[in-house]
């Protein structure tokens, strides 16, 4: 077989200051076919490994990336821009993630009987299908690899991973620790692979099933592939969640939270508040205290994270998307309160941002601003904001707050998405499931959901 792409494709490129520290190349088609048939072959003997076994690899998994979460911090802030402190935080998440599939694997696997009709004994049994490919994203690169393979390496399948092309190093990283966890050879391996590639992977007999996180272009893509090859596939796609405030006794508590929720990672997060639509009774001390925090910020360095500084995105190209996105808006009406400057070029500086006033005709109304932009929107009652709330092709997550527990209720259990929360910006751990409806894609990854998709769920009849 010959190589299907020449030159660097995998670039570790520091968003805070544009240069490209360190390249990698395709994987050579040779490498593909080695790691499908290294793949397969794990899989014959993983698979009938006491869960036991698997749990005590599991478990040292878990361990190692408490161990290691400096230098694995490190390593995202240096690739994707994340502040260190948020990086080191989801190096130790990870650890909960496969300490919880490690734990919960015996029950969450346990046959499950069925009644029957016509005497004799049916179990549901939970059994793993083979080989799997998991396509993963850049915003967090440690987190969604654990949440993919965390529960699939607990059932006994095997994974092959082909990470976002700005993140080499991480990916790099997260093979060593599997290895250095017992992982067995072929049971997870990286590939460093083109898009051509990845499409004769997923074709390919030797794989079960694909996950794909990212966007909704992507998505599309692979669930079409996974279709005509008959593949089961996981998608969690893009969100624009909304994040409703029917009322509130501290206003500037609030806001408060709702900053800190929705600069997170930078912004970069898929179940993000993307569009806050408060009450017109609080609305301008909303929007007020939301201006204070963006005010006077300025691009800081992601490895101090100095007060008053912010991080950048993970790219130029990131940046300026955000920045077309919000200027789109600005030229037709909608008004900027704070932030919104692109920085200098070709760092991926872009300034926390408030903006308000979008409507329908605006990109901004439509489309995901993965960035760090509150945008925030008034509404008169609780009717209006939930239709708003809807109003979307996505439906990933949403939050609505209220000194009422009853009426915030009523309209999170009316929310079309696949998270709904009350009075908390999400339900997040290891056990909580995580996916959407509508454009966010389909399937779930965490919690007893999670380890419940790619599975055998054979049924197991012995008659009378």
């Amino acid at each position: 077989m010959s190589q299907t792409q020449t030159g660097p494709s995998y670039r570790t490129v520091n968003p805070a200051t544009g240069a490209v520290e360190q390249t990698f190349d395709w994987s050579t088609d040779d490498e593909v076919e080695a790691a499908l048939t290294s793949a397969y072959a794990a899989y014959a003997g993983w698979k009938d490994v006491l869960l036991e076994g698997r749990a005590a690899v599991v478990h040292r998994i878990a361990e190692l990336f408490v161990e290691r979460k400096d230098e694995l911090g490190a390593l995202a802030t240096r690739e994707m821009g994340k502040p260190l402190g948020e990086a080191v935080g989801e190096a130790e998440f990870c650890g909960e993630i496969f300490d919880y599939f490690a734990t919960e694997a015996q029950t969450l696997t346990a046959d499950v009987p069925i009644k029957t009709f016509s005497g004799g004994q049916a179990v549901v049994q939970k059994l793993p299908i083979g080989p799997l490919l998991g396509i993963m994203p850049w915003n967090y690169p440690f987190y969604q690899i654990a949440r993919f393979a965390a529960p699939n390496l607990m059932l006994g399948n095997v994974v092959i991973l082909k990470h976002a092309e700005s993140v080499p190093g991480c990916a790099l990283a997260v093979a060593q620790l599997m290895s250095d966890a017992g992982v067995p050879e072929g049971a997870y391996v990286n590939l460093f692979a083109s898009h051509d590639q990845i499409e004769r992977v997923i074709a390919d007999p030797r794989i079960a099933g694909v996950s794909l996180t990212g966007s909704e272009r992507a998505g599309a893509v692979v669930a079409a592939i996974a279709g005509r090859n008959l593949k089961k596939c996981v998608l969690e796609l893009g969100g624009s969640d909304p994040y409703v405030v029917l009322d509130t006794d501290d206003v500037r508590a609030s806001a408060d939270t709702a900053w800190a929720t929705r600069i997170g990672n930078t912004g970069q997060a898929c179940n993000s508040n993307k569009r806050m639509i408060v009450m017109d009774d609080v609305f301008d001390g909303f929007v007020a205290r939301l201006t204070e925090h963006a005010q006077d910020l300025r691009p800081g360095d992601p490895t101090t994270e100095e007060e008053g500084t912010f991080a950048p995105l993970s790219s130029r190209a990131a940046a300026e998307n955000l920045a077309e996105q919000v200027q789109d808006a600005v030229a037709k009406g909608a008004t900027l309160h704070a932030g919104g400057v692109l920085g200098e070029a070709p760092a991926a500086y872009y300034s926390p941002a408030v903006l308000t006033g979008i409507t329908t005709e605006m990109r901004a109304y439509r489309e995901e601003l993965f960035g760090p932009v509150a945008v925030v929107y008034k509404v008169s009652d609780d009717d209006e904001a939930l239709a708003l709330a809807n109003d979307t092709a996505y439906g990933l997550g949403g939050a609505v707050f209220s000194t009422d527990p009853e009426r915030a209720t009523r309209v999170a259990r009316r929310l079309e998405v696949g998270m709904s929360n009350v009075n908390t910006p999400a339900g997040e751990g290891a056990e909580m499931p995580f996916g959407g409806v509508k454009r966010s894609g389909f399937g779930r990854e965490l919690g007893p959901l999670g380890m419940d998709e790619f599975v055998n769920k054979r049924i197991f009849y012995v008659a009378d």
